[in-house]
């Protein structure tokens, strides 16, 4: 069977596409070649780094209603739905919050030792969403292409950008007979002929393997305190912040991979319950994953029959 792979850096890390078979994209090469391409260039419309991207436009334009492009509504669309899924722990509304902890350039790429962080973190508190619900006043009007927000309230691509990507280059190969989209953790597995993948969760500690997770057609994405970790003012800070402080999140969890049908879902699923704390972690993996704590154990959940 001919088959096609590409590794390349995008949405500040690593990226994957594997292509099984030919299809509606052309050969496995060509359809890698394809979603590549799709993937750079949707990255650089969703930086916030760049003040050329639509997302900086976007953030900086004085208006409070304006145009938007149907991959930014997408976009937008998605951050109102995983918020509203997760009562808003998942809120794509607190730039304004993550540069002040430090994080204003896509070149922190450095971590800061686990134990390390775990050992100078604030003690463990359960994450909840921001009192001012801010993502309640992004509107998107689709029939328009509009979007409504009071001027200054900003949005951040993170997470949700990249499982939506993967989820929407999964589309343009789903007539292949088998492919595999990784966008920097958030996965969308799928294709014609159904093949079951295997896919490694690893530890944030040492990188050993945790688990495997079987996977045929559906979304895996993985949320983790350990990538992008820095000190702040002498406290360690990280890029998975607490709505409700503002502050990057120690729970007592420091990472979840979550299955689901859609990377977008699997995104916000692993977010929320990482958010949760040991104690409301499982709650979220409604399709099954896995759970690490700070005492370096971790916990399969198993989806319902």
């Amino acid at each position: 069977m001919a088959d096609a792979a590409n590794t390349f850096t995008c949405f500040g890390g690593g990226c994957v596409v594997f292509v099984d078979g030919a299809g509606s994209a052309g050969t496995p090469e060509e359809a890698v070649t394809a979603a590549t391409g799709q993937l750079l260039a949707w990255h650089a419309q969703f930086s916030r780094f760049t003040t050329e991207s639509e997302l900086a436009t976007l953030n900086g334009d004085p208006r409070e209603r304006l145009p938007v492009t149907p991959i930014m509504a997408r976009f937008l669309a998605a951050a109102i739905d995983a918020a509203s899924l997760t009562g808003g722990l998942v809120d794509a509304t607190m730039l304004d919050e993550i540069e002040e902890v430090g994080y204003k350039s896509d070149h922190l790429r450095a971590s800061l030792a686990l134990p390390l962080a775990l050992a100078l973190a604030p003690p463990r508190q359960r994450g909840g969403p921001a009192p001012e619900e801010r993502w309640r006043q992004l509107v998107l009007d689709h029939d328009a292409g509009e979007v409504t927000r009071p001027p200054g309230l900003r949005v951040d691509g993170g997470g949700i950008v990249k499982g939506l990507c993967a989820d929407l280059v999964g589309e343009m190969l789903a007539d292949h007979d088998g492919y595999v989209v990784d966008c920097e953790g958030d996965l969308r597995v799928g294709g014609a002929v159904g093949f079951e993948r295997m896919i490694d969760v690893t530890a944030p500690f040492d990188g050993s393997v945790l688990h495997q997770l079987a996977v045929t057609d559906g979304g895996i994405a993985t949320s983790s305190i350990t990538k992008r970790s820095w000190l702040d003012g002498g406290r360690p800070a990280h890029h998975l912040l607490d709505p409700a402080t503002g502050r990057p999140a120690y729970t007592g969890v420091v990472q979840v991979t979550a299955l689901a049908p859609t990377a977008l879902e699997g995104e916000a699923l692993a977010k929320a319950a990482l958010l949760s704390g040991p104690d409301g972690a499982a709650t979220w993996l409604r399709h099954g994953g896995v759970v690490v704590f700070d005492d370096l154990s971790h916990a399969v959940i198993t989806p319902p029959a």
